[in-house]
């Protein structure tokens, strides 16, 4: 069932991504909704520039839109890890964005990507081991191999580099209250992140929101 829902650019880009999702027992509740999973997935693989690599969704269903970090237009209240994004966003590059949801990001290129797609309502990481891993380690591999910038926020999302040409990717502390402080701030990824995008030959990202 979650083969069906994985667009088919990533069923063809990824030939075993039917072995991998077939293995993935999901039984609700779960969130974000069925929908939502794989909207990261939605870009064009061609359009890829940069990946920004978290955790898993928000445990808020109210949050999760399948998208990493990002929330629904409707919400006003930011959940703690996206204002220090946001925060670091303004220090680096002096923008503050109105909203909390990243589509446009997306739309210009950047693929927002946990690297577990689900989680048990209001439970973080309660399907750190259903399987996702297996799924978004080979998507991380397909992507690895293309002119492609990483973004590794936290520690799920450093144990990636292993597959990344080191010039092509920026790992810093992951952005929540818990570890900001710990080498997030400061780190100036998208600054960086775009000045790796124009060495390769590529046009840089417009962070702005």
């Amino acid at each position: 069932m979650l083969f069906d829902l994985l667009p088919s650019q990533w069923q063809e880009a990824i030939p075993s991504s039917k072995y991998l999702l077939d293995k993935i027992d999901l039984k609700p509740p779960f969130t974000p909704v069925m929908d939502c999973i794989f909207a990261a997935f939605n870009q064009p693989i061609s359009e890829i520039k940069v990946c920004i690599v978290g955790q898993d969704p928000y445990p808020n269903p109210d949050h999760a839109m399948g998208l990493a970090f990002s929330v629904p237009k409707s919400i006003s209240a930011l959940p703690p890890t996206l204002k220090n994004i946001f925060k670091e966003l303004e220090s680096d590059i002096g923008v503050m964005p109105s909203s909390g949801d990243l589509t446009e990001w997306q739309n210009r290129g950047v693929m927002l990507l946990n690297t577990t797609l689900t989680t048990i309502p209001h439970a973080s990481q309660a399907h750190a081991k259903i399987g996702w891993n297996d799924f978004t380690n080979h998507v991380i591999e397909h992507l690895s191999k293309l002119p492609v910038v990483f973004i590794l926020w936290g520690k799920n999302a450093s144990e990636f580099q292993r597959y990344i040409s080191k010039e092509n990717f920026f790992v810093s502390a992951h952005p929540s209250p818990l570890s900001a402080y710990r080498g997030f701030f400061g780190s100036k990824p998208f600054t960086k992140a775009n000045k790796r995008l124009i060495e390769l030959g590529i046009s840089s990202v417009d962070w702005k929101i």
